[in-house]
């Protein structure tokens, strides 16, 4: 028996959140980085938009904090959010010394976007890859350094704890080329594995945004809050050959209007800020007359823009686009909401700490309270650099009293066998989503709900029995923590007997008195 790595520091995640805090440490740690796919397989390398930060004379911590706030329908912490904001400036100077290079304008500063919610344009950005050029920095420095051991191909199983809701000490990673189960040790962990937005039919995620952090650490005994937030993305572009590929909210802000489809605009019946509303209204709006008109989409127009203008602002956007058959400097953009970020998640406190010992949670898997009940655009990149920043810091100042992690037993599978029905497993993923779509969308009801938990409660409980007669694999994991996640989400939007933010239910239209956190606590 022994462990098979050891390490100071073992961050789980190699996106923005994860591969920040290896970095922060890595001069006075021994850092260990699992991916579950190559290193930029995740959401960061997908984001469009850019990072909101004020970056401006003429804007102010105060503006930037009190538009959070306004975003977030009163769910918000504030300490949290100014947290995050007066460390924006900082975290974007660390960037740029990494290499990241974004926008200037022709006389010399940074050329800043706005986006729905932003009283001022604050968005640094890359183009429309600003997520691309971030990954791909840090990803270089990762693998340049000595001290950082990057393990690709990855997957945690469970976290490690000395004892039963005792300090978190390691977890058990399955390798995906070798099909083992391996043992890994550290002082502290790290989970930075992103959100679950992957429990939905249609989604602008990659493929591993499948919740896996925030199950892990519900099962080790964390408590999660207001995971009834799932914030829609208001423009997935809709193609048969690109049901995943986002168009970025910049484009609204660069002036793109949402039109129907015989040209009319309709935001500005819903919200007087029109096509700068914030996702939630932008969402509901859209699904609104998609339902009353029985239409597959609505349309995002730029056409009236100049094309350069149009070419040197979203080039990937034109390219992808393009790609599939649609010019959008001379014809509209066919559009559908898709579930696109997990606003809630595990609790931690403003160095990232969770309730459990050694367990810090960073990124989307984590509810620090910056969001609220509706994600404002471009802050969450802004949340990984600095939450990151603050979980090393916190974790460098304890390493040196922290002894050394002690031994992790083998995992056993010796009583269980290969599958030969791997078909439940895809059933059971397909079922999964579509009962998520259908019922726990962006417009939801208590009988939907209900019928929503009847169903995943059958489905949770055949998914263990499986999970405990088969050896794993990459998708019984994924599908073991999408399970738990949606139950984590039908639980609080059950809970919640109000419309707020981005959980709007028929049942209950209006806010209540007083803005409560959704909070689910382990048995």
């Amino acid at each position: 028996m022994a462990n098979d790595a050891v390490f100071d520091i073992l961050v789980i995640g190699s996106g923005a959140a994860g591969l920040t805090l290896a970095l922060r440490a890595a001069d006075h740690a021994r850092v260990g980085v699992i991916s579950k796919g190559s290193i930029d397989a995740g959401s960061t390398a997908w984001a469009q938009g850019g990072i909101a930060a004020v970056m401006s004379k003429t804007d102010s911590y105060d503006a930037h904090i009190e538009d959070t706030l306004n975003s977030g329908a009163g769910l918000c912490r504030v300490d949290a959010v100014r947290h995050t904001v007066e460390n924006g400036p900082k975290a974007i100077r660390w960037l740029i010394d990494q290499g990241v290079a974004f926008d200037v304008t022709e006389d010399g500063p940074y050329h800043l976007t706005q986006e729905g919610g932003h009283s001022q344009r604050r968005v640094v950005h890359a183009a429309d890859a600003t997520g691309r050029a971030v990954q791909t920095s840090l990803d270089e420095k990762v693998r340049a350094h000595p001290n950082i051991t990057l393990f690709e191909h990855h997957m945690a199983v469970d976290l490690v704890q000395e004892a039963e809701g005792g300090p978190v000490r390691g977890a058990y990673i399955y390798d995906i080329e070798t099909t083992k189960v391996l043992a890994f040790s550290a002082k502290f962990v790290a989970l930075a594995t992103g959100g679950a937005s992957r429990v939905y039919l249609y989604t602008s995620n990659p493929d591993g945004a499948t919740g896996d952090g925030i199950a892990m650490a519900w099962r080790a005994g964390c408590r999660v809050a207001n995971m009834e937030f799932n914030q829609f993305h208001p423009t997935c572009l809709y193609h048969r050959e690109a049901r995943t590929y986002l168009i970025s909210e910049a484009v609204r802000g660069e002036g793109g209007e949402l039109i129907l489809e015989n040209g009319e605009r309709f935001l500005d019946a819903f919200d007087e800020r029109a096509e700068l509303a914030p996702r939630d209204i932008v969402a509901r709006a859209i699904d609104f007359e998609m339902k009353r008109l029985g239409a597959d989409c609505v349309y995002l127009d730029i056409s009236h823009q100049d094309a350069d203008f149009i070419m040197e602002h979203f080039p990937n956007i034109y390219e992808t686009c393009k790609e599939n058959g649609i010019d959008i400097t001379k014809q509209p953009i066919p559009v559908v909401p898709a579930a696109h970020y997990t606003c809630g998640g595990v609790i931690t406190d403003l160095n990232g700490r969770s309730d459990i010992d050694g367990l810090y949670v960073i990124g989307e898997s984590a509810s620090t309270g910056l969001h609220g009940a509706n994600r404002m655009a471009s802050n969450s990149l802004l949340e990984c650099f600095v939450f990151a920043a603050s979980a090393a810091t916190d974790i460098l100042a304890k390493l040196d009293d922290e002894p050394e992690p002690p031994i992790i037993p083998d995992w056993d599978e010796s009583r269980v066998s290969d599958s030969d029905e791997e078909v439940v497993v895809s059933h059971n993923w397909d079922e999964l989503r579509r009962t998520m779509w259908s019922y726990v969308g962006i417009v939801r009801t208590d009988k939907r709900l209900a019928r929503a938990k009847r169903r995943i409660d059958l489905l949770a409980d055949e998914i263990q029995d499986y999970y405990g007669n088969f050896r794993i694999t990459p998708d019984l994991l994924e599908l073991r923590n999408l399970v738990t996640v949606s139950d984590l989400i039908v639980r609080s939007a059950l809970a919640r007997k109000e419309s707020r933010g981005l959980h709007y239910t028929l049942d209950y239209p209006d806010l209540a008195d007083e803005a409560v956190d959704t909070i689910l606590q382990p048995e």
